[in-house]
């Protein structure tokens, strides 16, 4: 993504006050863009919102996505002409003791997205972003692809996958890519896996738990030390949400369908070999046991097949998980000495960008060289 495609775009963020959502805001406010967030007030105590200072650099409402008049309000005045929607209840175990307001904020709150989307003139590009676990998920080796089935054993994930039902059926109802001309709006879902970093305080999620007991001293316990996750730092797929909103604003319907962006397959590890890491970096006598009580079912392995958004978008992961291991770790020690954590979050989002252009260019200095072997050798 270029900042001179961002630099003063009206972009509008459901989940603003969230992990993911405060990452993005910060991101697009560095970008330049014209940023509204609608979501509730933040989901934790300490968040990462208020550490980083995120409202300071955006328009900032404060309301529930199941609140349909109130939403359309936000729209009318901020006229967005991209839609990020991440507001969303996020936790799996929650969903099992809130089922009732898991699916009213999932599925209902993105039917109001859309119907905002399509009271909104001016509006060109929605990025619906769910999550990995919206496949029917049958513990197999291989990555999921975007054209496998919904489902969901849990109602976090079913909602997830009625919610990529909702975003098709708008799309297919009301903006076609083969009526394009007549609407204007291209809509796609974006699916992402575990997502890591700095500043998650969330309950009954592993890195937070692991983080909230190695810095107040204590053991940490581990539910299910062989589940399978593809981990990945949360810039990694938000990088996604970034270029597939351009794609979508400047190409339409070439875009409008769903997306994965998971970590490479070396990246999928099992919890136990994530908290020996993070207990290794961190040192200062941290330690772990396994917590052997009754809990709720968890998939135990799950990955996603992203061929299509590295061929089609471009699109990479750039920081291997030791590496995002490591910027957690950093991100936690400042934030514990109480630095100034907005400035640290804009300066990790700046190093990934860095990379990100660094890598572009090699990539292209290989293309490049392949180009000519090929030409010399014809």
């Amino acid at each position: 993504m270029s900042t001179e495609f961002w630099s003063g775009k009206r972009v509008l963020l459901t989940g603003h006050t969230g992990f993911k959502g405060s990452w993005l805001s910060l991101w697009l406010q560095s970008l330049g863009a014209q940023v509204a967030g609608y979501a509730l007030a933040p989901p934790t105590s300490p968040s990462l919102f208020e550490a980083a200072k995120v409202a300071e650099g955006m328009d900032s409402t404060i309301g529930d996505i199941r609140d349909l008049e109130q939403l359309r309000a936000v729209f009318a005045g901020h006229r967005p002409e991209i839609v990020i929607h991440m507001a969303a209840q996020p936790l799996v175990r929650y969903s099992y003791i809130e089922p009732v307001e898991t699916y009213s904020t999932n599925v209902m709150g993105t039917v109001n997205l859309l119907e905002a989307v399509r009271g909104t003139p001016g509006v060109r590009a929605v990025v619906n972003v769910t999550t990995d676990k919206c496949y029917e998920n049958r513990e197999w080796a291989w990555g999921y692809r975007e054209n496998e089935a919904m489902g969901g054993y849990d109602p976090y994930s079913s909602s997830k996958g009625c919610a990529e039902l909702v975003t098709a059926a708008y799309r297919n109802s009301y903006f076609h890519p083969n009526k394009y001309q007549e609407h204007g709006v291209a809509i796609a879902s974006a699916r992402a896996g575990n997502v890591i970093g700095g500043g998650d305080w969330a309950d009954d999620r592993l890195i937070p738990d692991i983080m909230r007991a190695i810095t107040g001293s204590r053991a940490v316990h581990i539910r299910n030390p062989h589940a399978i996750r593809p981990w990945q730092h949360v810039l990694e797929p938000l990088s996604g949400y970034l270029l597939l909103a351009q794609k979508l604003y400047e190409e339409g319907p070439n875009y409008a369908e769903g997306w994965n962006f998971g970590p490479n397959d070396e990246d999928a590890k099992p919890v136990q070999w994530i908290v020996e890491s993070l207990t290794r970096s961190w040192g200062e006598g941290a330690s772990w046991v396994v917590d052997n009580g009754d809990h709720p079912h968890e998939a135990h392995y799950l990955k996603l097949d992203c061929s299509k958004a590295k061929a089609r978008l471009d699109w990479h992961p750039r920081w291997h998980l030791d590496e995002a291991l490591e910027k957690i770790v950093d991100w936690q020690r400042v934030c514990r000495d109480g630095q100034d954590m907005r400035e640290v979050t804009l300066q990790q989002i700046a190093e990934y960008r860095l990379n990100e252009v660094i890598a572009r260019s090699d990539a292209m200095k290989q293309n490049r060289a392949s180009s000519t072997k090929q030409s010399r050798c014809g």
